[in-house]
């Protein structure tokens, strides 16, 4: 799997791949488990001396086959424990962080009896620094997590039902990705920021770093080496002042050969990317380091494009839910997140749209590699409270703090089909809240377009997406071209039922694209779906799939599409693969269809 394609900092199925220290701990595997039905767990105290009644594979949740225990009833609370093992003379130099990469929805974590913290969410990575709590030796690690069939929490493709239905699947319950720990120094970096500025060719960094009052007076030091295929480009030296400290590094490359300044910039033709070691110093010792990357590319908005280092972006793009047979939401391994990557690329896509989930950071960390577009798209509530609200929010702005500095994420969707705000198009506290998650997103990211919401009724919203799977080429060719000012405006475009934008909201300009369409299925006597009349072969599979591809290709003001989807999953019959991913028909057929050249296309990539 390493080659000449990896960053320096790579090292297999570590899960933060983005900030790579040495000293860590995978601690997947053998767990022991049980149910808590009756939620009597905590009042009789599990947590000091807990023994299961059965094992778990972690971190396949209990749903799946690949836990050892596939259960696809609702149990909402369940118990873990395992061992741990930790060195006492390194517990007096070090912190001992447990990081958990997702864990759905309410988790509580115990050493050694004593609690150790608690975390609300599904989707985002959090941590607790439980050295206070270790002993030499052996200690125990017990978890608690507590999940429902609420339609406040931020659930995705997550059923809210006994039997899955539509387009709603076998939920996630308790830990769903890797959990792991790590020895780190007590004075550290906790997080960088990166941010490159095509424009200026620099890097910009912000520094989150734990230390002592005592030692902010400027004996450490922030350093970043930065390199392009093992050539230094340069290194920068910031005194740490205070604990969140800002910087720039210069990232042009001096090239003595033809004296000349050259940027090499990130697309899915040239995934450029440099290496970064970061070190925080006092004199000549490194107390902390980390192995990292970076890419310079510019996404940005000019009027009707959408523009990738400068130039036209055309997105051809595929709706990955991320589901697999035998473990459900939870990739089997490294491995499979590859093979999709690659999969996606057979098929003549160069990007994706990361449906209703957020996937193991590995995925991303081989998308930046391997030059894959990336639609980050937040999981949805399906009612709209205070409490939901709440919940959406705080993590939501988790999930795109943790997976900023990743390349390959182009947009950020945090809206789906008007899910969580059905009456967004009439109800201004539900126009407020979209409004609200577009300018906290744009806070923290003022670079990146944020689309709300995506398929319909928007409100404030970089591009415009619609969600159509008409199945004749020649009627959405005509819609699209003959109707182009009804459909840009409030009255109904799609199905008879829906508008494009939410009643106060009008378009201005921006750039459109079909960002959901196809959704194929063949026949197979009604077990499962797709969308529209099934195929009987593969020839008429690929007859319809060039014709309405090609219809969309043929919009003038189109910039990209989304086709519905890379493989099918469960009920959900209408990927171009299926949950073993197998190919259903020829990929180089449908290879050459979505990069075949039409007059319009403004761009080729």
């Amino acid at each position: 799997m390493e080659d000449k394609h990896t960053m320096k900092c790579y090292v297999k199925d570590y899960p933060r791949p983005q900030f790579v220290r040495s000293n860590w701990e995978n601690l997947n595997g053998t767990w022991e488990f049980r149910f808590d039905d009756e939620n009597v767990g905590e009042k009789e105290k599990w947590y000091a001396g807990f023994h299961g009644d059965r094992e778990i594979r972690v971190p396949f949740t209990f749903e799946t086959k690949m836990s050892g225990i596939h259960d696809e009833t609702r149990h909402d609370f369940v118990w873990y424990k395992r061992e741990l093992q930790a060195d006492a003379a390194r517990l007096e130099k070090e912190d001992y962080l447990l990081h958990f990469e997702g864990s759905d929805y309410i988790t509580k974590v115990w050493v050694n009896g004593q609690f150790a913290g608690e975390h609300t969410g599904g989707y985002a990575r959090f941590t607790f620094n439980i050295t206070s709590l270790l002993k030499d030796g052996a200690n125990e690690l017990v978890v608690r997590v507590e999940d429902h069939f609420d339609m406040q929490q931020p659930r995705g493709k997550q059923r809210w039902i006994d039997k899955n239905f539509a387009c709603w699947y076998v939920p996630v319950t308790g830990i769903w990705k890797t959990v792991w720990s790590e020895y780190v120094s007590r004075v550290r970096i906790e997080r960088v920021k990166m941010t490159p500025v095509l424009s200026e060719g620099l890097l910009e960094l912000e520094y989150d770093v734990t230390a002592p009052e005592e030692m902010l007076d400027g004996s450490l030091y922030a350093a970043a080496t930065v390199s392009y295929e093992g050539v230094l480009i340069n290194r920068s030296l910031t005194a740490v002042m205070d604990r969140h400290v800002r910087t720039t590094v210069n990232m042009f490359l001096k090239n003595n050969h033809k004296l000349e300044w050259a940027i090499r910039t990130w697309s899915p033709e040239e995934p450029n990317l440099y290496d970064v070691e970061f070190e925080l110093l006092r004199g000549h010792e490194a107390l902390d380091k980390a192995g990292s990357y970076c890419a310079m590319r510019e996404i940005r908005i000019d009027g009707p494009n959408i523009l990738l280092n400068g130039h036209p972006l055309y997105q051809r793009l595929i709706l990955d839910q991320g589901y697999w047979k035998d473990s459900n939401m939870t990739p089997p391994d490294e491995e499979a997140l590859i093979e999709d990557i690659d999969k996606i690329h057979a098929l003549g896509y160069n990007g994706l749209r990361k449906h209703q989930k957020i996937e193991d950071e590995r995925f991303l960390y081989w998308c930046d590699v391997k030059g894959m577009l990336v639609w980050s798209e937040a999981p949805a509530t399906f009612c709209f409270t205070d409490y939901a609200v709440e919940e959406f929010t705080r993590e939501w702005m988790e999930i795109v703090k943790q997976n900023y500095n990743h390349p390959c994420i182009i947009t950020w969707t945090p809206f789906n089909e008007s899910w969580g705000i059905s009456q967004v198009e009439t109800k201004r506290e539900e126009q407020h809240f979209t409004e609200a998650i577009y300018h906290l997103t744009k806070s923290v990211d003022p670079y990146r377009p944020v689309i709300v919401n995506d398929g319909w009724e928007h409100t404030v919203s970089d591009i415009i997406t619609l969600h159509d799977y008409e199945e004749a080429g020649k009627i959405f060719k005509a819609r699209y071209t003959d109707y182009k000012e009804e459909i840009m405006t409030t009255e109904v475009y799609h199905s008879g039922s829906k508008s494009a934008f939410a009643n106060g909201y009008a378009y201005k300009g921006q750039p459109v694209i079909i960002s959901e369409y196809g959704g194929i299925a063949f026949n197979n006597d009604d077990a499962g779906w797709g969308y529209g009349d099934k195929v009987n072969t593969q020839e008429e599979f690929i007859r319809r799939f060039d014709e309405i591809t090609t219809a969309v290709k043929e919009v003038p003001y189109i910039c990209g599409f989304c086709y519905t989807q890379v493989s099918d999953v469960q009920q959900e019959i209408n990927g171009l693969m299926d949950m073993e991913r197998n190919f259903k028909v020829d990929p180089a057929a449908i290879k050459e269809i979505n990069e075949r050249r039409v007059g319009c296309w403004r761009s080729y990539m």
